[in-house]
């Protein structure tokens, strides 16, 4: 499990290090600078790889005692 949890490291290393390589104007992405898409990826990988992770998690597992 905690292999997953490294995965957690990537959308923060992107927002870090994604400016140095892609602080430009164009290619334009769906209307937006190419760096601030990269942003938003980012910020929407974030909430994927979390969920990601939560539902690999073996203490997210069902008890099943009914409560």
């Amino acid at each position: 499990m905690t292999a997953m949890r490294w995965l957690a490291l990537l959308p923060p290393a992107g927002m870090l290090l994604g400016p140095y390589f892609l602080n430009r104007v164009e290619p334009m992405v769906l209307g937006m600078p190419l760096l601030l898409a990269w942003l938003v990826a980012c910020t929407v990988a974030t909430s994927a790889i979390m969920a990601l992770i939560y539902l690999t998690d073996p203490a997210n597992r069902d008890s099943g005692d009914g409560a």
